[in-house]
Parts: structure tokens; C-alpha cells; sequence
């Protein structure tokens, strides 16, 4: 099979799209323009936090640990995406690794966040959560360089001794999500309860509301549905009184 034909192309893309397919959600929907600042030229990628909510998806007992270095200029983080929370460190899906320095033109942002969260990004994607859109109708030559998202943080977080790191060339800061986006990205997050396993945020709006309220408000087990679950009863709340 040779990748500059366009049959066997369109096959090979077809066969990414297939990777970490979740019913209902598309990530293509979320994915946003933006411009490598090595090559000027135009790409596609997704935010983090749809990366990470799309892991979500797939792996509900998935795990993201990360460590964060610090270096001469800045911070060097890892990140390890596991299937499952009690997998050992070595059983990981996928790895990466980035190097963030401070940058005067960008002083509200931390550098420490700003490599942790580039790594998760690198990760995901490494472990097939948005490698679909490093490809696209033209030949791409060269390396995939690391991205520039915004500062999240999710999994473990440990500091290590302090090493030198090579500087990273920096694309553009990515784009907010809109309300309707967090909404949808809310709704599809994955139910904790062992009741409703296989269930989304979304089903639970209509089989046992009391239940996604429990989740907004007293789940602790994570911070990120607990956040979908509140947002769900927000926008209920706001639907009713309008």
C-alpha cells in the first residue's frame, strides 16, 4: 500500500477514524484550526480538555499521571496514559514528553502548567486520542512538533531533580470551547455509578436525576465529571426558570 496514493490514503484515514470510536460523539466537531508557527502552514488539531474527555470515554477507570521537571529555563513534564487506574507504571498506553520555558509575551501563563499540560496533550495523542488529524490531504514531511494548549491538570503530579532541556519552537494558544461544546462534551462524560455503568451524564438526566445531582454535588471521585455534572444541572436549572 503506498501512502501517496489517494485510494490507499483515504483508506488509511478511514482506519484512523476508526481508532477510539465512541457512538454518538465526534471529535471533528471540536477540532480547530491553528497555525504551526515552524512551517506557517495550516492545521487541524482538538483542545486537551477533549482529548481528556474523550479518554474519558473510552476509559472510564483510566488514569493520566504525570511528573514535571525542573530545568535550567523552564520545566520538562511526562505524561503516561494508563487503561486502567491499578495498571502498573509500566503498563501504559502511550508516553510523551515537553519542555516548557517562561515567555514574556505570555506572562499570565506558568510554564510548569504549560508543559504538563502540552505532555497529557502529546500523550492522548500518541495513544490515538486525535492522531487522526495529523494527517492530512498533502504529504506531511518532518516531525509533528508539540502543540501549545491551554494549561490543564489531571493525574499525578511529582516533582523530579532538576535536568537541562532543549527549547521547543511554539504554536498559537488554541481557542476556547463555546458553552454549547462544554455542554455536549458534559452530557456524553461517563457515569460513576455502578448502577448505571455504561450510562452517560446525559442518560442520567432522564433515568435517575437525583443520582447526576449526587454526582454534582457530593461525588468526589472525580473532579472533572463532578464539574460535567454541575454544569448539566446548571443548564437544567436555567431551562426551567427561562
Amino acid at each position: 500500500m503506498s501512502q501517496n496514493n489517494p485510494s490507499d490514503k483515504s483508506a488509511i484515514l478511514e482506519s484512523l477514524n476508526s481508532i477510539n470510536q465512541v457512538e454518538g460523539f465526534d471529535p471533528m466537531l471540536f477540532a480547530v484550526e491553528y497555525t504551526d508557527m515552524a512551517t506557517g502552514k495550516s492545521r487541524k488539531k482538538i483542545p486537551v480538555l477533549i482529548q481528556i474527555a474523550w479518554f474519558r470515554m473510552v476509559y472510564p477507570k483510566g488514569r493520566i499521571a504525570t511528573t514535571i521537571t525542573p530545568c535550567k529555563d523552564g520545566f520538562v513534564a511526562s505524561a503516561r496514559i494508563y487503561a486502567d487506574y491499578n495498571d502498573g507504571p509500566d503498563c501504559y498506553l502511550a508516553d510523551a514528553t515537553a519542555s516548557r520555558g517562561y515567555d514574556q509575551t505570555k506572562p499570565s501563563i506558568s510554564p510548569r502548567e504549560w508543559a504538563q499540560t502540552a505532555a497529557i496533550g502529546i500523550a492522548l495523542r500518541n495513544a490515538g486520542f486525535g492522531v487522526q488529524f495529523g494527517l492530512t490531504a498533502d504529504d506531511y514531511e518532518g516531525p509533528v512538533l508539540n502543540e501549545l494548549p491551554d494549561p490543564v491538570s489531571d493525574g499525578d503530579d511529582t516533582a523530579a531533580p532538576v535536568t537541562d532541556a532543549p527549547s521547543e519552537k511554539e504554536p498559537e494558544v488554541e481557542p476556547e470551547l463555546t458553552e454549547e461544546q462544554k455542554l455536549q462534551l458534559a452530557l456524553r462524560q461517563p457515569c460513576p455509578i455502578t448502577k448505571y455503568s455504561g450510562k452517560t451524564l446525559g442518560d442520567l438526566q432522564t433515568l435517575d436525576p437525583k443520582a447526576l445531582s449526587w454526582i454534582a454535588n457530593k461525588f468526589t471521585g472525580n473532579p472533572e465529571i463532578s464539574a460535567a455534572a454541575k454544569r448539566i444541572c446548571e443548564y437544567a436549572l436555567q431551562e426551567t426558570s427561562a
